[in-house]
């Protein structure tokens, strides 16, 4: 069955229970020993797979210990940040290219400034 907009929690709970009570079993772990694993009560590993109402860290305990945990990254994936906080992560970007720091290079002995040329001499 597929988990849809459209179905009931009751439904919803029904179907997740059902799935992890699959998994356990096909990885021949009994509720005990899951429960002892996810440090949880039996009757909490029980109530979780008839899709009643849970506690959601007994819920995140189990699992964990199904090792099932990371798929809730891809359920509810980290946001995406905003154009302006893409901005900001980015850094100032250089807009010009810098001169060379340090001695001058051959043939420049004196910076330019203006109203001088080259020579020295005063420009109008």
């Amino acid at each position: 069955m597929r988990i849809e907009a459209g179905n009931t929690d009751e439904t919803v709970l029904g179907e997740l229970g059902s799935r992890l009570a699959r998994t356990r079993l096909e990885r021949n772990v009994t509720q005990a020993e899951l429960a002892r694993e996810a440090g949880v009560a039996k009757g909490t590993v029980e109530r979780i797979e008839r899709g009643s109402d849970v506690n959601l860290t007994s819920l995140l305990r189990v699992l964990r210990a199904l090792g099932l945990l990371e798929a809730l990254d891809r359920l509810v994936p980290e946001p995406l940040p905003s154009p302006i906080e893409r901005l900001r992560l980015q850094g100032r970007r250089r807009r010009r290219a810098a001169r060379p720091r340090g001695p001058a290079a051959p043939g420049q002995d004196s910076p330019w400034t203006w109203g001088v040329d080259a020579s020295g001499a005063e420009v109008e």
